[in-house]
């Protein structure tokens, strides 16, 4: 059952989603290389404490921290560590999750140290623009997956392909709540959209292949063909008119 917000509920998520929302433009300016991803959760962790709030993530289904930092051809899960260090012209795709006054908020960023190249700047860039192309189908009376099928529609015609095994979800009392929202899909159908609906969108993109393995922590997901990959996520309030994003 898909679960209708109430004013006061959207309240408290969108001041946990300010949380996170000015959590992932600290965590921005300290990748640089040299750091390492135990750094950046471990300032996570700390952050989103000094709040009142506690992180989404940590110890959930097992998870080992506060954040995911996921790099270059890792897509998603990737768990922080102090033997991974960041360096120049790598890709960091940082998701996390604040859990303020009883409900859940979920972002994700992918950010560049250094140059890159001119393909993996267009996939994050591509990556980012399926999102908003996404949500401009998020309001009630459309159908879910006309969000989905913007998605899908955008990251393809651009040559990328989004991943078929991972989704967004709703949120809010619960991290992953009803219903799962793929990145792609068929226009028309789905649940019908209602205002007060809080969704996570989270496109996942890679290059010339949509494969991906999991590595042996079991957590780690990362493309077959070891080409960079992107994620870019926000949670937003389904209105009847745009939506809200409550993590920007």
């Amino acid at each position: 059952m898909i679960s209708i917000k109430t004013f006061e509920e959207i309240s408290l998520m969108r001041e946990g989603g300010k949380i996170l929302s000015n959590l992932l433009k600290e965590l921005e300016k300290m990748i640089k290389p040299g750091i390492n991803t135990l750094e950046l959760d471990r300032f996570a962790y700390e952050y989103i404490l000094s709040f009142g709030a506690k992180p989404s993530f940590l110890h959930y289904n097992g998870f080992p921290c506060s954040v995911c930092v996921s790099i270059n051809e890792v897509l998603i899960h990737g768990i922080p560590q102090k033997d991974i260090i960041i360096k120049e012209g790598d890709t960091i795709s940082v998701d996390a999750g604040v859990y303020y006054k009883g409900f859940h908020t979920d972002a994700a960023r992918t950010f560049i140290v250094g140059d890159i190249g001119k393909e993996v700047k267009k996939l994050i860039e591509i990556t980012e623009k399926s999102f908003f192309d996404g949500i401009k189908y998020a309001k009630e009376g459309n159908r879910l997956f006309d969000i989905s099928s913007s998605i899908e529609k955008t990251v393809t015609k651009a040559g990328f392909f989004v991943v078929r095994e991972y989704v967004g979800h709703g949120i809010g009392r619960k991290l992953h709540e009803e219903p799962s929202i793929p990145n792609y899909g068929k226009a028309g159908t789905g649940p019908i959209l209602k205002s007060g609906m809080v969704l996570a969108i989270e496109p996942m993109v890679l290059q010339k292949s949509p494969r991906v393995v999991t590595r042996a922590d079991g957590w780690t997901v990362a493309a077959t063909n070891g080409l960079t990959t992107a994620h870019y996520e926000n949670t937003i309030v389904v209105t009847k008119d745009k939506p809200e994003i409550l993590t920007i």
